[in-house]
């Protein structure tokens, strides 16, 4: 009788290395798609994102891209862009806003894409997930010690948003909570339109660009038809002078 051999599961879970310093973070690789951030020279493997983290990531990108594009500041908003905290401290938040000109020093820059000390991001953002506890504590620390100027904590769970701001006060960064039924005022962009509904259950990204684009369509088509009507009118009015000229009529007389 032929036996069915049993298929052996190995757990190839690679050997992480005890320290690292930033410059050796910024180039370790371990042959897996797990993310890495770096806290006091020790790696921390991130969470796989729950689908809505990755919705609400993508969201936020989107609102606040359209909003820097419509106000015409200039600045980048992205995912994955690590940041330094420290000496041998590295974090990667959710989005990141910066200067375009931080963005051409990063891609001209080997290695992982990380913002060095002197290279300060204007917003970060950290959705909650299961670590939750180093967004609301460790993350806050680190990030008010290098001087982020704003810093977003966006929680599905507590069903709230935290905007934390002046990262220079004693006990760094003070505290705004906004709660369902509100919209988030930041210090930064005052005229920055969000609720935290949408912030917690947003839209579809792709829908929103579809939405734009028929908007578009349709603006484009107004116009298209104002064209139009002007060049009826233009029309009916040099069939109207040449009859008078006809007549003998001068019609700028008239």
């Amino acid at each position: 009788m032929t036996q069915i051999g049993i298929p052996t599961i190995t757990n190839d879970v690679p050997d992480v290395p005890k320290r690292l310093t930033f410059e050796e973070y910024r180039f370790y690789q371990d042959n897996t798609d797990t993310r890495y951030e770096l806290h006091r020279g020790r790696l921390i493997p991130m969470p796989t994102a729950t689908a809505l983290h990755s919705r609400i990531c993508q969201f936020l990108v989107y609102c606040l891209r359209e909003y820097f594009a419509t106000t015409e500041q200039n600045l980048i908003v992205i995912n994955d862009v690590g940041v330094r905290t420290g000496i041998d401290s590295s974090r990667i938040p959710d989005v990141v806003v910066f200067p375009p000109e931080r963005w051409e020093i990063l891609c001209s820059r080997k290695g992982a894409g990380v913002l060095d000390l002197e290279e300060t991001p204007n917003l970060v953002i950290e959705v909650t997930s299961e670590n939750w506890r180093d967004d609301y504590i460790l993350k806050r620390a680190e990030y008010a010690m290098i001087s982020i100027p704003e810093y977003w904590i966006v929680d599905p769970n507590k069903k709230r948003v935290r905007i934390l701001t002046e990262p220079q006060l004693e006990d760094g960064y003070q505290t705004q909570e906004f709660v369902l039924g509100q919209s988030i005022q930041s210090k930064q962009w005052g005229n920055l339109q969000l609720s935290v509904d949408e912030m917690l259950s947003p839209p579809i990204v792709e829908d929103l660009i579809k939405a734009e684009k028929a908007k578009f369509r349709q603006l484009q088509q107004q116009v298209s038809e104002e064209r139009q009507r002007a060049e009826t009118e233009r029309q009916r009015a040099d069939r109207l002078a040449a009859l008078l000229r006809e007549q003998g009529i001068n019609p700028e007389t008239i």
